[in-house]
């Protein structure tokens, strides 16, 4: 198989179905598509009905293309992160790794250009965002979420309306940022620097206004990330956690015991937001982002120093933030039910808390006149009390 091959084979599975996100390369499987968040096999001609070891091992190798870098993480690591363009049409992040003896291949495929806030309806909290100086930003979620895309609409709003030097020190670059009023220098790992943590350091020589680390590995990383944050900078990262109070322990999680009381300080002095992200099946296909989204304030740097509490957890400080910009994702989950975007049953199983999702549904369905129960054909047994009487 050779490169002109792989880009044909690419080709033909980005046209094979619609909302094709990621091409999935995997031995005794066909060759896969993930469209809106379904698996589905792609035919080609000839069919392959099932890749052998040694055609996904050349598929693997093909993106690859003889870098010497990426060779080594595979065959050190067991497996390596890549871009990989296809003149043209597309440009994808790629991680190749090894799974009992043989090569499997993700492709995730990446805008052609930079959404904005307006295009991706992000809420109204991220306009706000844009507008801090310093301290620290994370953007949470599993993997596939849209941390990045999101992250990459923040910044080209600041892009198109402050004269500022951005860094980003990404794995690899997803988004190429075009220089406006902003000033951008990318930086890929691996091939501009060696770790997160270097590179983040090697940041604060730079000049930098705004710094963003594409996710938060290690402590050190969090360390430097804190410094910078304390110094004037902008700090903008990810994490793979699912919500706000799981972001704050996770960082506290990172460090000795004796050094948490010095860092719940520096945290509580130097986050600003955590968002955090899901991607929910729409109704009518496709899939729709739900939010987590709270900002600091005297109530949220308590629990950071104290920890939470009965009354005072982060969900419940999120949920009574709502005038100021603040939304629980069962708050955002039940807007997106009440504006008819995702279904009930969806509505429930992506719920934080399930019985708070079943009351704000029931009560906009009882304000409409429908149904709250299955329940039917309850009466009042007039003779209930008769019947004792005569026993």
């Amino acid at each position: 198989m050779r490169i002109q091959q792989t880009d044909s084979i690419i080709t033909a599975m980005l046209e094979s179905h619609d909302g094709v996100s990621d091409i999935v390369v995997t031995v005794d499987k066909p060759f896969q598509v993930m469209s809106f968040g379904e698996l589905k096999k792609v035919s080609l001609n000839p069919p392959l009905k099932k890749l052998t070891p040694f055609q996904a091992e050349i598929f693997a190798l093909n993106l690859i293309n003889g870098d010497r870098r990426l060779t080594h993480d595979l065959v050190t690591r067991g497996s390596c992160d890549l871009s990989y363009q296809l003149a043209g049409k597309a440009r994808f992040r790629v991680n190749i790794f090894s799974q009992k003896r043989c090569y499997s291949v993700i492709m995730r495929q990446l805008a052609a250009r930079v959404p904005t806030i307006e295009e991706l309806k992000l809420p109204p909290a991220f306009l706000r965002m844009t507008q801090e100086k310093n301290g620290i930003i994370l953007v949470t979620g599993a993997t596939g979420t849209g941390k990045t895309t999101s992250l990459a609409a923040f910044l080209d709003r600041i892009n198109d309306t402050k004269p500022i030097h951005i860094i980003t020190l990404e794995d690899p670059v997803e988004y190429i940022h075009s220089q406006k009023k902003a000033t951008f220098n990318q930086r890929e790992l691996g091939m501009d620097f060696d770790s997160f943590s270097s590179g983040l350091r090697a940041s604060l020589r730079q000049a930098p206004n705004v710094i963003l680390v594409g996710e938060m590995r290690d402590r050190e990383s969090v360390e430097i990330a804190l410094s910078a944050a304390e110094t004037g900078h902008l700090v903008l990262s990810t994490l793979h956690t699912v919500d706000a109070g799981q972001t704050i322990n996770r960082i506290i999680g990172m460090f000795e015991q004796e050094e948490e009381k010095l860092i719940r300080i520096r945290l509580a002095d130097t986050l600003k937001w955590v968002v955090c992200q899901r991607l929910l099946p729409k109704s009518e296909g496709g899939r729709v982002a739900a939010f987590e989204i709270m900002c600091t304030n005297l109530r949220v740097k308590d629990a950071i120093l104290h920890g939470e509490s009965e009354g005072k957890t982060f969900y419940e400080i999120i949920e009574a933030g709502r005038p100021f910009h603040m939304m629980t994702f069962d708050q955002c989950i039940a807007d997106l039910y009440e504006q008819g975007l995702i279904s009930e049953e969806t509505a429930l199983g992506y719920s934080s808390s399930r019985a708070a999702i079943g009351k704000a549904i029931d009560i906009m369905k009882a304000s409409k006149g429908e149904k709250t129960s299955t329940i039917e054909g309850l009466s009042i047994d007039k003779d209930y009390g008769k019947k004792i009487g005569k026993n």
